[in-house]
């Protein structure tokens, strides 16, 4: 197997844990109603059980960093997979909602670490001229994970009310009696899958010169480029190396903070955009529009096949045309989307075919430009020593800004209406804008070393 075609495969492995994170958090859509009625949940129960994913990726990030610096970004991800794994039988066959919630939980410390891990390995694998490409597949298999989870869910669904389990006991339980307990366990699959790849590849070559394993982070590298190339490599990664504090007292130093401020502003800024209000509550605001329940439930799987079409827009011109571009035009087209939205709400003509262009449009600037891109740039500014930690503390950013709009939406829906809603959004991209526009340096084509030493010029000459 030749470089090239080596490289592409160890990516699509670690973007593995992209798609399991689409698909435990979109799977949770298709067992809510289930769930609810068996345990008999009042409000307060089900907010909890669709939160608790949520706060085990909280935990998961905010320690996820610590253990990549220590022990290797692939060890994290082997653990991972079997978080993924523990969760996806766990969920399959509690018998209290106790049980249940605790292995969302499990599963949600899984989704924290990959959300983290598996960008970050991509990119410290990956040469210059491809690394937006190769880090976009995280994002694209995300999509992927999403929408899978859609059609298993209805697949299973379609599944359950037939009569082939009829008389099998365990698979009439957890199939055609209560379907959502294969629903979750379907996950098993792709995560027992994703632990066996993950020992095919190898270590980050960064993380081994930051460990004084040059011998072995060499022969990682000359499996990706060639040897002139490889040295080079090496060479920029030790001079670098010798200039970085690797504790948490590092990411406030000269050339790290100012990089930190930029990474934790697009995260949040990614979900204050209203990507989550889209992906969440999109059948609502179908509803709220005069779709009925069919109508919005086939949006929702619209939404999804968008999201991953434009994907592909962002992993075919990422490298070409640059970081930068894209996320400029993806916010001016966000925020056009989301003003229009609101007036079709505001004027009473939400009820047409306008509604769902305007959504797509909005997803579609999201797909190509904020979705993979922020995951490229969180991946490629940091310095090698606290990139683990400084990662974590910006993929932090991110769930914080993804619960805050969760728990928010439904307010604001009903407080400044749906049309001023939409409107917020729009405001949110402006600084989205500015800060691209002034602030985020294009890294295009640049080694991550080189990235590094922009930062601390930039604060020299501060």
């Amino acid at each position: 197997m030749n470089k090239r075609r080596y490289l592409i495969l160890v990516c699509l492995i670690s973007a593995l844990g992209g798609f399991l994170f689409g698909y435990d958090t979109a799977v949770i859509s298709g067992t809510i109603t289930f769930v609810a009625g068996q345990f008999d949940m009042d409000p307060l129960l089900e907010g909890w059980f669709v939160g608790s994913a949520l706060l085990g990726c909280v935990i998961g990030v905010s320690f996820a960093g610590i253990l990549a610096d220590r022990f290797g970004r692939k060890n994290v991800l082997l653990l991972s997979a079997l978080l993924f794994g523990l969760s996806a039988v766990g969920c399959t066959i509690p018998t209290t909602l106790t049980q249940l919630i605790v292995y969302r939980l499990v599963g949600g410390l899984g989704v924290g670490i990959a959300s983290m891990l598996s960008p970050l390995y991509i990119s410290e694998i990956s040469p210059p001229g491809i690394r937006g490409r190769m880090v976009s597949l995280y994002q694209f298999a995300i999509t992927v994970g999403i929408l899978c989870a859609y059609f298993a869910n209805a697949q299973l669904l379609s599944l359950s009310q037939s009569a082939v389990f009829d008389g099998i006991g365990l698979w009439r339980w957890i199939i055609a009696e209560e379907v959502w307990r294969i629903m979750f366990g379907a996950e098993a699959i792709p995560a027992l899958l994703f632990l066996g790849l993950l020992f095919l590849v190898p270590e980050s070559p960064r993380w081994l010169m930051a460990r004084e394993r040059e011998a072995r982070a060499r022969e990682v590298l000359l499996r990706f480029v060639d040897e002139k190339t490889a040295q080079g490599e090496m060479e920029d990664i030790r001079d670098v190396l010798a200039k970085e504090q690797g504790t948490w007292t590092g990411l406030f130093q000269p050339g790290t903070r100012f990089a930190l401020l930029i990474g934790v502003s697009l995260g949040l800024l990614s979900q204050f955009t209203g990507i989550n209000a889209i992906i969440y509550y999109g059948p609502r605001i179908f509803e709220s529009a005069g779709f009925g329940v069919g109508g919005s439930l086939g949006g929702q799987v619209v939404i999804g096949v968008v999201n991953v079409l434009f994907t592909l827009i962002a992993i075919w011109k990422i490298d070409h045309l640059g970081r930068r571009p894209l996320l400029l035009a993806g916010c001016v087209g966000m925020m056009v989307s989301h003003i229009a939205i609101g007036l079709l709400f505001y004027t009473g003509h939400s009820d047409g075919i306008l509604l769902l262009v305007f959504v797509l449009s909005f997803i579609a600037f999201f797909a190509f430009s904020y979705g993979p891109v922020v995951w490229t740039l969180l991946s490629e500014i940091f310095p090698t020593s606290i990139r683990g930690r400084a990662m974590s503390v910006a993929t932090l950013s991110i769930w914080v800004g993804t619960y805050l709009v969760g728990q928010l939406v439904p307010l604001l829906f009903e407080s400044i209406t749906t049309q001023g809603t939409f409107w917020l959004f729009a405001a949110m991209c402006i600084p989205a804008i500015l800060i691209v526009w002034r602030l985020v340096p294009e890294t295009k084509g640049r080694t991550l070393e080189d990235i590094e030493r922009h930062w601390l010029e930039r604060e020299s000459a501060a």
